[in-house]
């Protein structure tokens, strides 16, 4: 995996700090606690066909023009790819994520970016670091695991990942303008983009962090760090975690050796990243992985079933 990776993950969320093992798991205040059933994990709702205002209200320049869309009707998974969906898939297929063959081939540039959280950090500046052995089995680096989070979305999986997932489930990645449409329609106020995130008194309906990044994270909806798939309320079709949690990979490209991925993630802050709205974007590399990057698969409308594999 190159080095450049972390340098535009660390100019995008904040310094990269020198790379080490961690002496903690990941805060993370759910845990357990919240989440979707197991009859609930794996299931599609159908996003009919429609027109929307692609890059309505935007932000940032990159979310310009404004132009309407038509969007055939399609599937999308109601919640990201939780780790138990995606170690199914790995013990299926033997798969190895770009991660993992990363931390194998070791050398510059090995390993997949983890955040720290401000009370996991030996120096304010220490929020990134390049992990060697972080990967989607061990999300804060060697000698943590997912034993505790398997209904936590998969994490540390770049585009290549994403896609093999995809296709052994019989899907694919959405593109950004079908991932767009389908938050855009979901907003409890469609005039309003950050209902996504914020209800019209201020409480948060998302999992996005509350304060001043990256120094306190007063974490006042609920959760410090990743949430569980479903901890927040599902938007107006009945989809999971559109906005914060994890940033979602799309089948779009950004430009070269980049692709879109869109939501945002739990780091979003008003202060820094607002890109807890349906018509923000970013680019990352196709290569690269990190701790607040997941995914969510579609399905083309037909006769197939109504879950995913099992």
């Amino acid at each position: 995996m190159k080095r450049a990776g972390a340098l535009l993950v660390a100019a995008f969320l904040g310094a990269c700090g020198a790379a080490a093992p961690p002496d903690a798991q990941q805060t993370d205040l759910s845990l357990q606690t919240c989440g979707l059933d197991a009859g609930a994990i794996g299931q599609f709702v159908n996003v009919p066909a429609g027109q929307y205002r692609k890059g309505a209200y935007a932000v940032y320049p990159e979310e310009a023009p404004e132009m309407i869309l038509h969007i055939a009707g399609f599937e999308m998974l109601a919640h990201e790819v939780t780790n138990a969906e995606f170690a199914r898939f790995t013990e299926a297929t033997g798969y190895l994520t770009t991660a993992e063959r990363s931390a194998a081939a070791g050398g510059p540039g090995a390993g997949s970016a983890v955040f720290r959280m401000p009370a996991e950090r030996a120096a304010p500046t220490d929020t990134w670091q390049l992990i060697p052995g972080a990967t989607w089995r061990a999300p804060e680096g060697p000698g943590t695991d997912i034993s505790a989070r398997a209904n936590h979305p998969v994490v540390h999986v770049s585009l290549a990942d994403a896609e093999a997932y995809a296709a052994w489930a019989g899907a694919r990645l959405p593109t950004e303008e079908e991932w767009e449409y389908a938050a855009a329609i979901g907003l409890p106020d469609p005039a309003d983009p950050r209902t996504g995130a914020y209800d019209a008194s201020g409480k948060p309906v998302a999992n996005t962090w509350q304060g001043i990044f990256p120094v306190a994270d007063q974490a006042s909806d609920g959760v410090a760090g990743r949430a569980p798939a479903g901890c927040f309320a599902p938007n107006a079709i009945g989809l999971y975690d559109m906005i914060g949690n994890v940033w979602e990979w799309t089948a779009t490209p950004y430009q070269t050796g980049e692709h879109t991925i869109k939501g945002g993630s739990y780091l979003c802050a008003d202060n820094f990243c607002r890109r807890y709205r349906p018509a923000a974007r970013q680019p990352q590399e196709t290569d690269f992985s990190s701790s607040h990057i997941g995914f969510r698969i579609v399905r083309d409308v037909g006769p197939a079933s109504s879950s995913a594999p099992e």
